[in-house]
């Protein structure tokens, strides 16, 4: 079983939220599998060199959140980890931080090209149809609705390129962002340019062209994902 590494106090955040970031990226590094028992509360004191009530604390808000489930007298299991699980973990600064904010918006940005190429192999009639009654949805929905047709574009985007993994990765990332960052931080392009990002990437998978619809998806993608790391960035230094 691998081993986590001792924690070095730092004056800038709570000990128990360490803890806590340390006993997740330990979760989630895979030497745990869900329904697995965790070190006791002693054996984590001593890996981490901080004491059992920090221990204690960061153990019962894992809990909390769904993430660990705590037997009385049997010990502390791990639950595994669901997209609701993961939102709030980050929702409350738990995971991610910069680095993986950055590795959040990359991979959510290469999947997206992936898919979109995908799609234009394998749409088929019907789901051209569908993706046009998304675009059009798009430009016509009121202000408030675009962000909810912006994703149901996304989303059947990823139907039609017919691979469930993708589809379900992509539906987990773009929950995180939206909720996570999205409604934070209030980084929403203008409604024009949104909706004028996705007509290329409609019109090379109506053709079936895919490395048009990859082109498409991926400037589509940098500018998106530019505007979110600045507003990050801004409200950061706020």
């Amino acid at each position: 079983m691998a081993e986590l590494s001792r924690i070095t106090v730092e004056p800038r955040e709570p000990l128990a939220a360490e803890v806590s970031r340390r006993l997740i990226d330990y979760l989630m590094s895979g030497a745990v599998q869900p329904g697995d028992r965790i070190p006791s509360e002693r054996r984590l004191t001593e890996m981490l060199g901080v004491n059992r009530p920090t221990v204690r604390e960061a153990i019962k808000s894992l809990g909390f959140l769904g993430l660990l489930e705590i037997r009385q007298s049997s010990g502390t299991y791990f639950r595994g980890a669901d997209s609701d699980v993961l939102y709030r973990l980050f929702e409350l600064g738990l995971v991610l931080g910069e680095r993986g904010a950055q590795d959040m918006l990359r991979a959510r940005a290469e999947l997206e090209v992936v898919v979109a190429g995908l799609a234009a192999e394998t749409r088929d009639e019907a789901g051209v149809r569908l993706l046009r009654a998304r675009l059009a949805a798009m430009r016509e929905c009121p202000d408030a609705e675009f962000a909810e047709a912006d994703t149901a574009f996304h989303a059947t985007l990823a139907e039609l390129a017919g691979n469930t993994v993708l589809r379900d990765m992509l539906k987990g990332m773009r929950a995180v962002i939206q909720r996570g960052w999205v409604e934070r931080t209030g980084a929403v392009r203008p409604r024009e340019v949104a909706y004028a990002d996705h007509v290329p990437i409609f019109e090379a998978v109506e053709k079936g062209d895919a490395q048009a619809a990859r082109a498409a998806m991926a400037r589509h993608m940098e500018s998106a994902s530019r505007r979110l790391r600045e507003a990050l960035e801004q409200r950061t230094a706020d």
